[in-house]
């Protein structure tokens, strides 16, 4: 991973303009909890996690030195049920970026990137709240990348930009463009809600019109 191929291709004011690179991690996220007085904005980046899980706890595994696995710290000045929709925010950046790279990426409500219907990303939020304050966020993002095919069941469920576009994709610039995207997403959610994003996201939506089956309570 070339850290100065992102910085010099980032289009940013906050997010990414500090990076903590590591070869190894337990996850990107605990990694950003752990250095909750960074600044915000403040970008942790692995090429392997040995503990990395998505939403309900499942397990996140990728390929060493394939995948993007990064995490973002946030820390907003808002009660804590505002920034739910935080993931959201995110998967619209995802989505912008991953679309440059010609690949018509949807969002699957609420935390998963897709294309032709099979799994390119996730996102996890975690978050720590004092009382009505929200202390930060800690916004984890892992897309399949480099992977050149997955084995099993896993092969009717996930893709990567790899498989899609039919040749390797850069990752340090693809995570620069993550992060830019991120970045205006963010100004303008702070600045004028969700509400602005009303139109893209639906638009973006994958489950909009379709049957779905909610899991859990």
């Amino acid at each position: 991973m070339d850290i100065k191929i992102i910085s010099d291709n980032l289009n940013s004011e906050i997010i990414g303009r500090k990076i903590i690179y590591k070869e190894e991690t337990d996850s990107t996220n605990n990694d950003a909890k752990r250095c909750m007085e960074y600044p915000e904005g403040s970008t942790f980046i692995a090429d392997h996690q040995t503990a990395g899980k998505g939403r309900r706890g499942r397990s996140w595994e990728a390929e060493k030195g394939t995948e993007i696995l990064m995490s973002v710290l946030l820390k907003p000045h808002l009660h804590p049920e505002k920034i739910s929709v935080i993931t959201a925010v995110a998967g619209i950046a995802v989505c912008r970026a991953v679309r440059k790279n010609e690949i018509n990426a949807e969002i699957k409500w609420p935390n998963d990137i897709i294309c032709k219907g099979k799994k390119l990303c996730g996102i996890l939020c975690e978050m720590s709240v004092t009382g009505n304050e929200l202390n930060y966020v800690a916004v984890g993002i892992g897309i399949n990348v480099n992977t050149k095919f997955f084995f099993d069941d896993l092969a009717e469920k996930a893709t990567s930009l790899r498989i899609e576009k039919g040749e390797p994709v850069n990752r340090e610039k693809l995570i620069a463009e993550v992060l830019s995207e991120f970045d205006q997403c963010y100004a303008d959610f702070i600045k004028k809600g969700f509400a602005v994003f009303k139109e893209e996201y639906e638009m973006l939506c994958a489950t909009i019109g379709k049957e779905v089956k909610i899991i859990g309570k």
